[in-house]
């Protein structure tokens, strides 16, 4: 396990845990957080025992969105180069090579829902609410992964009225990816890790790889850049493995094939 103040990552097998840790603060991002993501995730991309990273908080609040108050008697530059260091650690999360899932127990607000629409995918319990506040406290914020996740009207929406949204609109818009029974997120967080970590390491690389420069380009393209994924995984040569996996299984009666 390595650990600051307000970051903890414990590694178990091939999951590591990210876990904001700042319950006294509702876990809302400062400096601190923004430079120890940055280097977890960087550093988790280079560990070749890690398969899939687990991201989460401490406390009934994921993220309470930015600290404000980490800027009192701040001049402009300081809180210009805060931002660029908060963009630097959800892109770190967003560039990682492992699957990243965000587990979230409640509300999630502003940097908060940055910090998820990073990740791979989430998981939210009933408990979860999300809300973009950025307008009403005279900045600007999430006007670029929000509306790539939800559209461009509905991202204006909530960004213009600050209003909250509960966890099952959240659902209906693409924002997370299932909702399930608050005293139920932990196990079924350590059910999809373990899922993905029992795949082909290359195989879940090159998917999650081929889905992002996929979503960047047109269908042609896309396909094209499937391709290159097939050609790289047959080279590799795991694929027979994956096919006498699935011979076992089929003559077991619980696999289906690929398309």
């Amino acid at each position: 396990m390595s650990t600051s103040a307000m970051v903890i990552c414990r590694r178990e097998g091939a999951t590591a845990r990210v876990v904001l840790n700042r319950p006294e603060a509702r876990n809302a991002l400062n400096l601190q957080m923004c430079i120890e993501l940055r280097r977890l995730f960087e550093e988790l991309d280079g560990d070749r025992d890690i398969r899939v990273v687990l991201m989460a908080s401490i406390g009934p609040v994921f993220c309470a969105g930015a600290d404000l108050k980490e800027r009192v008697d701040k001049d402009e530059r300081w809180v210009l180069e805060r931002r660029r260091a908060s963009f630097a650690a959800y892109d770190a999360i967003a560039r990682c090579t492992k699957p990243v899932v965000a587990l979230t127990q409640g509300p999630v607000v502003g940097s908060g829902g940055e910090i998820l629409m990073s990740c791979d995918f989430a998981i939210a319990s009933e408990k979860t609410t999300f809300r973009f506040p950025e307008p009403q406290w005279g900045t600007v914020g999430a006007t670029q992964r929000l509306q790539r996740v939800i559209g461009r009207m509905r991202a204006k929406e909530l960004l213009f009225t600050g209003r909250v949204m509960p966890v099952a609109e959240a659902y209906e818009r693409g924002l997370v990816a299932r909702v399930v029974p608050h005293d139920d997120l932990a196990r079924v967080g350590e059910e999809v890790a373990a899922a993905i970590a029992a795949a082909p390491a290359l195989a879940i690389a090159l998917t999650k790889q081929a889905v992002d420069l996929g979503h960047e380009t047109d269908l042609a393209n896309g396909i094209r850049i499937e391709l290159a994924a097939i050609e790289r995984c047959l080279a590799d040569g795991g694929w027979r493995d994956g096919i006498a996996k699935f011979i076992q299984q089929t003559e077991a009666g619980v696999a289906d094939g690929e398309g």
